[in-house]
């Protein structure tokens, strides 16, 4: 298991156990979140570009001009059955598959059924995470309680014939209960990073018995995914005056606020948005809670964060007064936060490049 794995899990597994405690509930009388960045489809050196992005003042929402994931071939001919190896608790165990008929696809980011809906596979699925969020599948039964914790009855009575996961979503002894009753569960590795869902369309692919297909779907995600990145350096500033960025996780209304670090997904969105990983620079790896040295010592220009996270805190107002030290920073003394929607931001998959494109919109020309 590779490092940025192993973090990956960890710290998931931490979020996980603390949302499914406490829910993702905006407290009554929060402040209002930023007004939306309108969606525009104009490339972004056309768009009205802010003289320095690293001093603006004030905060903007990041939107896919979409909320769609458009296959790469439409319903392509599977051919199953097929014996793949899952990642069952970090060991290899051979699987196979034989009937995609029924598929729930479960990981933190909706980012496995993202991929299956890439592969032209959408009409598959019959249910869903609290993350899985893309048109066509918003209205699937949700099979997450309590925030990102599986509800064996409600996967059981979708009558699945394929759990597809990364085991980010747990409990564990829910998954071993769904396989122990007939379902076929199969793991995959699911790094949060743009080669992660490269890899994750093969891997996808080969589960669901179109190997060609995730071949097709890895090849646009990242020709999709320079291109975009291409285009971003094109309007950022030079090395010297890039923005400083971090990416907090918040769920005010429990007190949780975490700073994400290097291999936690974060970084790599934050390096193909042409800013600096503040998080990396100062040491930070993985998922863990903020401190105040910490935001002090990274001091940076913009903040990352979930749209539903900012709500919870109370809005800008309200987090900077929960967290004087943020409030410290030139990001808080601005009020520079781009904001993105829960099952959007950190969804690498299909949609990796327009989420590159949405928030490269909200950072420098917002």
């Amino acid at each position: 298991m590779t490092s940025r794995r192993a973090v990956a899990l960890a710290g998931a597994v931490l979020v996980v156990t603390l949302t499914a405690l406490t829910g993702c509930a905006v407290p009554d009388g929060a402040a209002t979140t930023p007004s939306p960045t309108v969606a525009d489809d104009r490339p972004l050196a056309e768009l009205d570009l802010v003289a320095d992005p690293r001093a603006h003042v004030g905060a903007s929402t990041a939107l896919l001009a979409t909320e769609a994931v458009t296959p790469v071939e439409d319903d392509p001919a599977q051919q199953l059955p097929v014996t793949v190896v899952s990642r069952d608790n970090g060991g290899d165990v051979e699987v196979t598959v034989d009937d995609t008929s029924r598929v729930i696809a479960l990981d933190m980011s909706g980012s496995i059924a993202a991929t299956v809906a890439g592969l032209g596979l959408g009409e598959t699925l019959v249910g869903r995470d609290i993350s899985t969020t893309f048109d066509g599948a918003v209205d699937l039964p949700v099979v997450t309680s309590g925030g990102h914790a599986i509800d064996a009855e409600s996967v059981l009575a979708l009558r699945p014939t394929l759990v597809i996961t990364d085991g980010t979503i747990g409990p564990r002894d829910v998954l071993t209960q769904l396989r122990d009753s007939g379902v076929t569960v199969v793991f995959l590795d699911n790094e949060a990073s743009f080669d992660g869902a490269v890899r994750l369309s093969r891997d996808v692919a080969g589960a669901m018995g179109v190997p060609a297909t995730g071949e097709l779907l890895a090849e646009r995600i990242r020709a999709d995914v320079d291109a975009k990145i291409a285009e971003i350096a094109a309007i950022a500033p030079a090395d010297g005056d890039r923005v400083r960025m971090i990416f907090l996780y918040l769920r005010g209304g429990s007190g949780i606020y975490y700073l994400f670090g290097e291999e936690s997904g974060a970084d790599d969105l934050i390096r193909g948005l042409s800013g600096v990983d503040v998080a990396g620079e100062i040491g930070w790896t993985g998922m863990q809670p903020m401190t105040d040295e910490a935001i002090i010592a990274a001091n940076p220009d913009l903040i990352l964060v979930m749209t539903d996270g900012i709500e919870s805190a109370g809005g800008i107002d309200g987090l900077l007064a929960a967290k004087p030290a943020i409030a410290l920073t030139a990001a808080g003394q601005n009020q520079r936060f781009v904001d993105m929607a829960d099952g959007d931001i950190l969804s690498f998959g299909p949609r990796s490049a327009s989420v590159l494109d949405a928030l490269a919109r909200a950072v420098y020309a917002p």
